[in-house]
């Protein structure tokens, strides 16, 4: 797990070197055991390490392999490495180090930019080609690992956070209109290759792009799940589903042991997390780290889920640590986690997972973490409305569900030069909805709820907030294969007993029943969820600030009347609208905007 940054030029200038080190250096908190700088003419590579596999400086960033005349910055782990390695023996190549990166290396020389489809795991890497001059992006199928561009006559850039891109200089710091539309109605999500800034893009998830020295450039997407049965399955019963969840599962969570350093697990106290541990457990795992968080209730809501954490930590046995953030500490964390970000995210749990990470990664480098199961599984609440609904239907009831609220509302918030004559979020989800596959409306709805939304809210959010403490996080529900077996599933397994039925049932015998049939709960972080006292103050401050009023992104009537009624208005699912706007307000001006 690291940062990755570079440059590439194609008007026969030689990179920035300078540039780029300063790009590096604002990724220091993604990596802070090591730095490196590679420069070759027109390509210059940068790399912050934390080391987890190779401890040794032989697996030292930017990793440059002469005899095969490429040159790699990586960021993530590939989870099949050794396996890979031993292939690749075969093969007669030869290595030096005892990290996952040089097995990209000779992966990539062996097949080519295909190399990407032989992982497992999470990653981002730049490979550069010393006689064609030739770099290759690549990003993992989940899009758990990050990978930012900004483009310039003659000139690409990229590095692992968008920030990390603006300490680079030379960006197009206007908003996207287009993003700020599926800002303030996707569910906050800005879907790929688009970011809130217009002078910055981010690769697609699954994505491999080949940049020729010219600068020609070519995109190809190597994986998609298919959201329909396949002919394999056929006659599978609810229990064979059962117990192939659970082994695709107990797979997926040995895949992520891989490590030279201890491994913890982020324990909600809901069933994934839970899960994870009783996995773990079965493996043999002894005096395995778990960490908790919680919060002091307000506005009349509870900020814990301790007791069930509890339940967990009783049961296995973990060197547990339980967490209670002072509220003293609440109001600094909001601006900490702002900081954070590497784009705008509206959810309150950013607060809660930057908090936690800052106190796990006191005690361990790694951790397991349960994200994922929801979107692959249909654990939320939108997904049983969609259940047999018609695919002429789809779209209009995907947003009824989902989106923040419709398109005309857009309207009475945003200032008139910020509005669109037509709804280009409605349109992404129609063009996704009409792909080939996914022919049930259920199925069409997660597909693109796990290739899109996903990446760009849970995952994203937890890839910020634990490596700005220097802490990787690993997402076993995952793993690639893992997901295309619940793509498969039939999805009225998925939907029952309230959502993810399968895997309720799955992990009954690993984890205890009270832990499988509890309500479905989440990160709580009351004092942002009902905003008052200082909080409201600090958001009142950033809205009326004379950088926001000179922006001019929402109407003063409407941020007038918010003030007043800080709590009423909230989006379809929940959120604060008030917070939605702070938030995005907040982040431009954390970042000079």
């Amino acid at each position: 797990m690291c940062g990755i940054a570079g440059e590439i030029r194609f008007d026969g200038r030689g990179a920035d070197v300078a540039a780029v080190a300063r790009i590096t250096d604002a990724l220091a908190r993604r990596g802070p055991d090591g730095h490196g700088i590679h420069a070759a003419g027109p390509v210059a590579l940068g790399h912050r390490r934390l080391k987890i596999i190779d401890l040794s400086e032989r697996g030292a960033q930017p990793m440059v392999d002469p005899e095969l005349g490429l040159a790699a910055v990586f960021n993530g782990c590939i989870y099949n490495f050794r396996e890979l390695r031993a292939e690749l023996e075969g093969h007669g190549y030869r290595f030096f180090s005892d990290s996952d990166t040089e097995a990209l290396i000779k992966a990539y020389h062996r097949w080519g930019d295909r190399c990407v489809e032989h992982f497992h795991g999470m990653f981002a890497f730049a490979v550069h080609e010393r006689d064609s001059g030739t770099v290759v992006l690549g990003r993992d199928r989940l899009g758990i690992k990050p990978l930012y561009t900004a483009e310039r006559p003659g000139r690409v850039r990229f590095a692992s956070s968008l920030p990390a891109l603006l300490a680079g200089g030379d960006v197009d710091t206007c908003v996207d209109p287009v993003a700020l539309h599926h800002y303030m109605t996707f569910h906050s999500v800005v879907p790929a290759p688009r970011t809130i800034l217009t002078g910055i893009r981010k690769l697609p998830p699954a994505t491999v792009r080949t940049i020729l020295a010219d600068g020609t450039t070519t995109d190809r997407e190597y994986w998609s799940p298919r959201h329909e049965r396949r002919p394999a399955d056929t006659g599978m019963s609810a229990a064979d589903w059962r117990d192939a969840v659970l082994e695709a599962l107990r797979t997926a969570v040995r895949r992520r042991m891989v490590a030279d350093v201890p491994v913890g697990v982020l324990l909600s106290g809901g069933l994934d997390s839970s899960l994870i541990v009783g996995l773990l457990a079965q493996e043999g795992q002894t005096g395995l780290k778990t960490f908790s968080v919680g919060f002091h209730a307000a506005g009349g809501e509870a900020g814990d889920e301790f007791r069930y954490s509890d339940r967990v930590v009783a049961e296995f046995g973990t060197d547990h640590r339980k967490i209670l953030v002072d509220p003293a500490r609440m109001l600094p964390a909001v601006d900490h986690t702002i900081a954070a970000m590497a784009e705008p995210m509206v959810s309150h749990d950013c607060v809660a997972f930057h908090l936690l990470s800052e106190e796990v990664a006191k005690s361990v480098t790694v951790v397991q973490s349960g994200q994922g199961a929801d979107e692959v599984l249909a654990g939320y609440n939108w997904y049983p409305p969609l259940a047999g609904v018609p695919r002429e239907r789809a779209v209009d009831e995907y947003a009824r569900v989902f989106t923040d609220r419709p398109h005309a509302d857009l309207a009475s918030i945003l200032e008139p030069e910020w509005l669109l004559d037509h709804d280009p979020s409605r349109e992404f989800v129609a063009e996704h909805f009409a792909r080939e596959g996914a022919t049930d409306t259920l199925d069409a709805a997660l597909r693109l709820d796990s290739t899109v939304m996903l990446v760009d809210d849970p995952v994203k959010r937890v890839d910020n907030m634990t490596m700005a403490w220097g802490l990787e996080a690993r997402v076993p529900f995952l793993d690639h294969e893992f997901v295309e077996l619940a793509a498969a599933c039939p999805p009225e397994l998925k939907l029952a007993h309230g959502g993810k039925g399968v895997l309720k049932e799955a992990a009954r015998g690993v984890v205890p029943d009270a832990v499988i049939d509890r309500p479905k709960g989440y990160f709580p972080v009351p004092a942002i969820r009902h905003l008052e006292g200082p909080f409201l103050e600090r958001v009142r401050d950033a809205v009326t600030d004379p950088v926001a009023k000179a922006r001019g992104l929402v109407r003063g009537d409407w941020l007038e009347a918010m003030l007043t009624d800080p709590n009423t208005q909230r989006t379809n699912l929940g959120s604060n609208a008030l917070w939605q706007v702070a938030l995005l307000e907040m982040w431009l001006q954390e970042r000079g905007v």
